[in-house]
């Protein structure tokens, strides 16, 4: 019986750990966007090292919680919007710019209800509105 008890404790601690945002993550974007975030070249955007610029550009911010991929996921808005902190987070730390505000369960639950319909010429607006170097 003390046997099955430690089985049981180590799995719940292994299921633990492998849980939140980054399952998510796993589960629901890291098909198309990859384990390391570096996309699909030519179809899917990377995120590493570029996705927190968008909150530089006016609409940005919005942008990022209305993407179909985003806005037509899955989670509550609760575990989308701790995806999306954990992504901004783990992909582009650097770029995240200071005081910036996490998304919250209401943000992306009021953003998530307007999908972008142009999301390319959308994200080419943004892109061309930053004026930060490198933009992504």
């Amino acid at each position: 019986m003390r046997y099955a008890t430690a089985a049981v404790i180590a799995i719940a601690s292994v299921a633990g750990a492998a849980s939140g945002p980054a399952l998510d993550y796993t589960l629901n974007c890291e098909g198309c966007h990859r384990a390391d975030g570096t996309g699909t070249p030519g179809s899917v955007p990377a995120l590493r090292d570029s996705v927190a610029r968008f909150l530089a550009a006016p609409g940005g911010r919005d942008y990022l919680a209305r993407v179909p991929g985003v806005a037509q996921a899955p989670l509550d808005d609760a575990a989308l919007a701790a995806v999306l902190n954990w992504l901004l987070e783990h992909f582009d730390h650097g770029h995240v710019p200071p005081g910036f505000t996490p998304y919250s369960a209401h943000e992306v639950g009021r953003l998530r209800k307007q999908p972008l319909v142009d999301v390319e010429g959308t994200r080419a607006r943004l892109l061309g509105e930053s004026d930060e170097e490198g933009r992504p």
